[in-house]
């Protein structure tokens, strides 16, 4: 009984699981066909948006298409008008100029019309002219013909006698008139020229150091004389062997004489003589030491007197040689004048000169100081000192127009600058004041007999007299030869010699005196 139940069971089961996978059959088919069914359904709507989209594109693409054609035609249209508004303007503007050339052709035909029968008069009054010429040239020679007849002259005689007369009167009239701008000149000119003259001077303090050949070295009693002496004169001989300088021991008290006319060696022997009787100990070969001690202090002496030089007038960029070179100037004079005192002056004058007429301080200020740097070395090299300070100034690079104001400070050259002008008068002035220089008497009559001798040597002077030591010169002429307007011009021609041939500070009055008398006797 319990197999057959067991059986059962089992083909219901079998059963059961054979529906269920009718039933599965049978729900795949329907969900295919279904699904079959959906598909060709979606496909089909999707064909026909397609062919909706593909119409309404076509649609657009064909309405977009006549819009640009449309489009096209109206801005072709548009372009066409402005293009035919164009043509028609430069038509009117090309028919306009096409008028006006033939309007002015007919203007030049017209004038060359004119011209021509203008050309027409001219040679008609050309001919009258030929005419009217040969006539007068007739006239002419039988005119001159007549006058050489009365006058008794030939054409080239009366030709030259008028010349004469002409150029007589044209020097008369050319003097008065260069003596009346001269006076008209010299009334400003002067009063401006003193006013800053005075004001440069005003402002530039300098002392005067006369020239000395000698030096007094003071002793602490007489018998320092004995010891300086040495045995046999041997230490005397040392000291002037090695300094170069003179020694003159002679009864003036407690004091010892040293004579030469290089100041740098007088001063090396003095610092030499003083650290000797100072120390004590006074033999050759302490005096060699002594000596090239006392050189080295000189010359470092030298180089402060030189930067001191160059500080005083405001100049700090010199070469260092040239401020050596300056500090030598200390120990040279001309005229009894200090070389370096009167470059100072000269400096300090030329810059405010320079303030004064708006040039260039700086440049007069440096060639003030540098206008004598020659005379340092003048007596080792040779030349004049012109010459030497302008080599030395182009061998450490100093500018053309400092070169120039030194070069042209005693007129070797012309002058073509306000700096080196101002540099000449800062140089006489400084030269000329009173109390900066003074001269032998030999030179001083040498140069008054010299002013003289010029003078004479013109033509209608009959003496002449150097005055005022040498600062002016009094010419007395001769009247029948000399007359007032050709004074003017021999007073120019005797400064303009003097000038050429003579060397002398500050200025010189050349006066004439022309005198007539007329002399009669009562019988």
């Amino acid at each position: 009984m319990v197999k057959p139940q067991i059986l059962l069971e089992g083909g219901i089961t079998l059963i059961t699981y054979l529906f269920v996978a009718l039933a599965l059959a049978t729900g795949v088919a329907v969900g295919y066909y279904a699904c079959k069914s959906v598909t060709a359904t979606t496909i089909g709507t999707a064909q026909d948006n397609a062919d909706r989209i593909i119409r309404d594109a076509r649609r657009d693409a064909e309405a977009q298409t006549k819009e640009i054609l449309f489009n096209a035609k109206e801005e072709s249209l548009h372009y066409k008008e402005l293009i035919d508004s164009e043509n028609r303007k430069r038509q009117n503007e090309l028919t306009k100029i096409e008028n006006r050339l033939n309007q002015r052709e007919i203007t030049l035909e017209n004038k060359s019309e004119q011209i021509e029968k203008q050309l027409q008069k001219i040679d008609r009054k050309y001919k009258d002219l030929d005419r009217k010429r040969s006539q007068v040239d007739k006239l002419y020679n039988k005119r001159v013909s007549e006058l050489e007849r009365i006058s008794e002259l030939t054409h080239e005689e009366a030709k030259e006698l008028l010349m004469e007369e002409v150029e007589k009167e044209s020097l008369s009239e050319a003097a008065a008139l260069a003596k009346r701008i001269e006076n008209e000149a010299r009334d400003t000119a002067e009063k401006e020229a003193s006013n800053i003259i005075a004001h440069a001077i005003q402002r530039t303090a300098a002392s005067n150091v006369s020239e000395n050949t000698i030096t007094v070295v003071n002793l602490p009693n007489d018998e320092m004389k004995g010891r300086i002496i040495g045995r046999e004169g041997r230490n005397i001989r040392s000291l002037e062997a090695a300094t170069g300088i003179e020694l003159i021991i002679d009864d003036t008290p407690e004091a010892v004489i040293l004579s030469g006319f290089d100041p740098v060696r007088r001063e090396v022997a003095r610092l030499a003589l003083e650290k000797l009787i100072l120390d004590g100990r006074i033999h050759p070969g302490r005096i060699e030491d002594t000596v090239k001690k006392a050189k080295k202090e000189v010359e470092s002496q030298i180089r402060e007197e030189g930067e001191q030089a160059s500080y005083d007038v405001g100049i700090h960029n010199l070469h260092g040689e040239l401020i050596k070179l300056l500090g030598r100037l200390k120990y040279r004079t001309s005229y009894g004048q200090n070389v370096l005192k009167h470059s100072v002056e000269v400096s300090l004058l030329a810059g405010n000169m320079a303030a004064e007429l708006g040039g260039n301080v700086k440049v007069a200020k440096r060639a003030g100081l540098l206008h004598d740097i020659g005379k340092a070395i003048d007596h080792e090299v040779e030349g004049n000192h012109v010459d030497i300070g302008v080599n030395l100034l182009k061998k450490y690079r100093e500018k053309n127009d400092v070169i120039h104001a030194v070069q042209a400070h005693h007129g070797d050259i012309e002058a073509t600058t306000l700096e080196a002008v101002l540099v000449q008068a800062a140089d006489t002035i400084s030269a000329a004041r009173p109390g900066a220089r003074n001269e032998s008497l030999v030179s001083y009559v040498q140069r008054l007999e010299d002013l003289e001798n010029i003078a004479n040597s013109f033509e209608g002077v009959e003496k002449s007299y150097a005055i005022q030591a040498g600062r002016e010169i009094r010419v007395i002429v001769k009247p029948d030869i000399v007359d007032d307007d050709r004074m003017y011009m021999l007073s120019k021609d005797i400064a303009k010699k003097i000038e050429d041939q003579l060397d002398y500070p500050g200025n010189i009055k050349i006066n004439l005196i022309r005198e007539t008398r007329q002399i009669e006797y009562a019988k």
